[in-house]
């Protein structure tokens, strides 16, 4: 998995190890729940809080710059519900994912009305949630992981920021879509593309319809790097895709 997004607050710069670290509030009245879920997310180079009421993590909020809220919905002091709404009184941009044993749609509806990111019912995988957030960071903050102007793919030469795919004289021309694709597909080179992980990133829902549109470009960037014979944009079952080629980037 790819580590979490550096310099989200002030901007794609020199950071210490320490400072690249994203601040998560996490919100949980269960103890071994919220331990368990600090030190996870601890494990995958996140900087994380935990608060086992609402009063304290409103508290907490107000005095520390998060980059994102993990919430419980049902809490003692102040429910996730309403804290979401103190914090969305303070901070409008601030992404926000709540946790809920419940599955009632009224609940889910009652989450995005508030303001919402993501809504993750329990049990559920601790991966998936670090997916999710990764998700929503590429979403609010950007979709590349770096700013990466040109990417050299075998012969090719990928311009991110005219969104052209180029080799000898030849040039193509990309859609956004394809462009976002195939520079999601470059950031994991030789690595799984997790399917779910960019369908939330580009198209931003990973129902089935998105699903069939993201196989489709697939298909695309497959002809348009057919030009070189060492390239190859393989499924991976169960998983996503993985981009072989010789890689280099500037």
């Amino acid at each position: 998995m790819s580590p979490p997004l550096r310099g989200v607050r002030g901007g794609l710069t020199t950071m210490t190890q320490e400072e690249s670290k994203l601040k998560i509030l996490l919100c949980e009245d269960d103890e071994s729940l919220g331990m368990l879920l600090r030190e996870y997310l601890q494990a995958k180079g996140f900087d994380a809080d935990l608060c086992a009421d609402g009063e304290q993590g409103y508290k907490n909020f107000l005095k520390t710059d998060y980059d994102m809220c993990v919430l419980d919905v049902m809490m003692p002091k102040m429910d996730g519900f309403t804290l979401a709404s103190e914090i969305r009184q303070v901070n409008q941009e601030v992404p926000i994912i709540f946790l809920t044993a419940k599955n009632l749609k009224e609940d889910i509806f009652e989450g995005f009305k508030i303001g919402a990111d993501d809504y993750i019912t329990k049990p559920f995988s601790m991966e998936e949630l670090v997916l999710r957030m990764e998700a929503i960071l590429r979403r609010v903050h950007g979709k590349q992981q770096k700013n990466v102007s040109f990417y050299h793919i075998g012969k090719f030469t990928f311009d991110t920021k005219r969104q052209i795919l180029s080799i000898g004289d030849q040039q193509t021309k990309l859609t956004t879509k394809e462009s976002e694709l195939l520079i999601l597909l470059c950031a994991h080179a030789n690595e799984v593309l997790q399917r779910e992980l960019a369908l939330k990133t580009i198209w931003i829902d990973d129902n089935y319809f998105n699903a069939r549109s993201m196989d489709v470009y697939i298909t695309k960037l497959r002809k348009h790097l057919k030009d070189d014979p060492e390239i190859e944009i393989n499924n991976v079952h169960g998983k996503g895709y993985r981009l072989i080629a010789q890689m280099d980037e500037e």
